[in-house]
């Protein structure tokens, strides 16, 4: 059965990551910790990342952080990434979080995106190249 979509677009790239909110993740207010929300968009593109580079790509920069709906307890969390640009030791990764609500239905909403930067570096710490694509 194919899926339905809420908004007008469809997730952009890959599927990275999928997790269930769980109860834990929740604010005050009973919503899901947007601090939640973004380091599971930072483990997607950390991934996404990694893999381009060939190696560890600690986090330094996120832009444009919007968060679009909430996240409910039992929402179905997939992040998808792409890559935006490569520069000589960074990586920018767009990352798009949309959500199967909790409930049965097949309808994906987007909650959030953000481009992440990704620094490569070697096993000491040290920026290094990425690599040319295979």
């Amino acid at each position: 059965m194919a899926e339905s979509i809420e908004i007008s677009s469809a997730p952009r790239g890959r599927l990275s990551t999928r997790a269930i909110a769980m109860p834990a993740d929740t604010n005050p207010f009973g919503r899901i910790f947007g601090g939640w929300l973004m380091s599971q968009m930072d483990l997607a593109g950390g991934t996404h990342a990694y893999r381009r580079a060939k190696g560890h790509c600690p986090t330094v920069a996120v832009e444009g952080m919007e968060f679009h709906q909430p996240v409910f307890v039992g929402d179905e969390v997939s992040c998808y990434t792409d890559i935006a640009r490569v520069g000589r030791t960074s990586i920018a990764i767009r990352v798009e979080a949309w959500v199967r609500r909790h409930g049965g239905s097949d309808t994906l909403v987007k909650v959030t995106s953000a481009t992440f930067t990704y620094v490569a570096v070697d096993d000491q710490g040290n920026k290094q190249t990425v690599p040319a694509e295979d």
